[in-house]
């Protein structure tokens, strides 16, 4: 099992109880791969560095995690046709 660091960005646009449910989908991706989530941080919304799809702010979210090493490409493959998820980097600490 490897320690895993994801943050991610929400499209602040969409609704509080949409918002969460992004949140759960990705923490059940985890723990239904056999991983383990340690904390999640939710960061709430803050101004982007650049516009991304002529938006300005997102909400941020950073979870912390231990998994397998195929867990990150199954997550990436999810985040990348969630339209909710602007960006997203995952690290191994």
């Amino acid at each position: 099992m490897n320690n895993y660091e994801l943050l991610y960005i929400i499209d602040n646009s969409i609704e509080e109880e949409a918002r969460e449910a992004v949140i759960e989908k990705l923490n059940n991706v985890v723990t239904g791969l056999n991983g383990t989530i340690e904390n999640v941080d939710k960061w709430g919304t803050r101004k982007l560095a650049y516009p991304i799809n002529y938006k300005s702010e997102g909400y941020y979210v950073l979870v912390n995690f231990q998994a397998e090493a195929t867990v990150p490409a199954e997550l990436e493959r999810i985040m990348r046709i969630t339209d909710a998820v602007v960006r997203y980097m995952i690290i191994v600490k």
